[in-house]
């Protein structure tokens, strides 16, 4: 009995912890793998980037706010700016203006995980929003009806709307 409490204790030890937003209950790493493999409609094992998915788990669902950039509400270009500097200690500008300028623009189907997608939403501006790319045709972003979310590419609107999208220059 001793050696089977062992065993169990070491196995729950074992497994890496992530806080699930708004609740103290942890999720696994395994969890987090089934949760955004289901979304982005691919297997668990090609979820490998842990602290993007860890990352976004924490924002998810967070109302979107013009010029915002906390968890009470945040904009699109705050939440990339964020998502760079968490993920991939990089530092990117504040406006989806100046975030344009620092990609290497790639065709929609070479799109690769990390690389920023833009789209042009509004008649005075182009190029007036911004988010993520993951996987799979699908990209993490503050949405201004949803707030943090994920969505297709191949939806109808962001199909319409989007603009370019590519790797942030790391030569900048």
């Amino acid at each position: 009995m001793c050696l089977l409490v062992v065993l169990l204790t070491a196995a729950s030890c074992s497994k890496k912890r992530i806080p699930q937003k708004g609740s103290d209950k942890a999720l696994t790493t395994e969890d987090i793998r089934s949760k955004y493999a289901a979304m982005i409609e691919v297997k668990p094992k090609d979820i490998r980037n842990e602290a993007a998915y860890r990352f976004i788990d924490t924002w998810m669902g967070t109302p979107y706010r013009y010029g915002g950039n906390s968890r009470q509400g945040i904009d699109c270009s705050a939440f990339t700016q964020r998502f760079y500097e968490t993920v991939y200690q990089t530092n990117l500008p504040r406006t989806t203006v100046e975030q344009i300028t620092l990609i290497k623009k790639k065709k929609v189907h070479k799109l690769k995980e990390g690389d920023l997608v833009f789209f042009t939403f509004g008649k005075k501006r182009k190029n007036d929003h911004v988010g993520i790319y993951l996987q799979n045709g699908y990209f993490v972003h503050a949405s201004s009806t949803k707030g943090v979310t994920i969505s297709s590419l191949h939806d109808k609107n962001y199909k319409e709307k989007y603009s370019k999208g590519g790797r942030v220059n790391a030569d900048r």
